[in-house]
């Protein structure tokens, strides 16, 4: 069930990105509807998850809640992409009690018990390839560094293949004129995230698709 919840995580943080960049009232309704039926089946799934057990007793961890982060800087050398989580008093708490996951195209932090709060920060779908064993994070005062280690010694322009795609579909819009449809950049990254998504991904897309269609079309 865990992993359904980040699964269903990743797939929200996503429509929110993509409802960032639309300018359409329909896109953008569209989108935030998806997030919301996301959203609400995350509670469900979280609350099912902490519901306490009739064979163990109640204890002060299930009282903790999840705070999921966004805010972030980031900084990049010829072997690292530094990313700067700021988070007060994360010094206090056991060194054990911070980690961070690492995979070739993505990066999760996770910060157990701090102030009775649990922290989750995600980054998926990473511009290029990093090295999961050359990576590393550091605890420093009210903050956590994460060292990204790049596969490639490249610049990197953008942090995700997400924020590229958009930001050059933005370009094109403008190197086009105005007589281009401004949608037609969203529209063709959902397609792309589509033939390129897992399956949770392509169910959310398709549904979301299927949905507006049957409404009235996109203007």
């Amino acid at each position: 069930m865990a992993g359904k919840i980040e699964e269903l995580k990743k797939d929200m943080a996503e429509l929110q990105a993509l409802e960032a960049q639309a300018t359409r009232h329909k896109v953008k309704d569209l989108l935030s509807l998806e997030a919301r039926k996301i959203s609400s089946e995350i509670i469900k799934l979280q609350e099912q998850l902490n519901a306490p057990s009739t064979a163990t007793p109640i204890s002060a961890k299930n009282n903790r809640y999840q705070v999921k982060l966004n805010n972030y800087a980031w900084d990049q050398t010829s072997k690292f992409v530094k990313f700067y989580v700021t988070l007060p008093k994360v010094q206090t708490i056991p060194q054990e009690n911070v980690v961070c996951h690492f995979t070739n195209k993505s990066l999760e932090l996770e910060v157990r018990d701090l102030e009775n709060k649990d922290y989750v920060f995600t980054i998926n779908n990473l511009l290029s390839a990093i090295d999961p064993q050359a990576s590393n994070w550091k605890v420093k005062s009210d903050m956590v560094v994460i060292n990204a280690a790049k596969v490639k010694s490249d610049h990197w322009s953008h942090v995700t293949e997400l924020e590229k795609k958009v930001d050059d579909a933005q370009k094109a819009k403008f190197k086009t004129g105005d007589n281009v449809d401004p949608n037609e950049g969203i529209l063709s990254l959902m397609k792309n995230m589509y033939e390129t998504g897992d399956d949770e991904m392509k169910r959310t897309i398709a549904k979301a698709w299927t949905e507006s269609q049957t409404k009235s079309p996109l203007l």
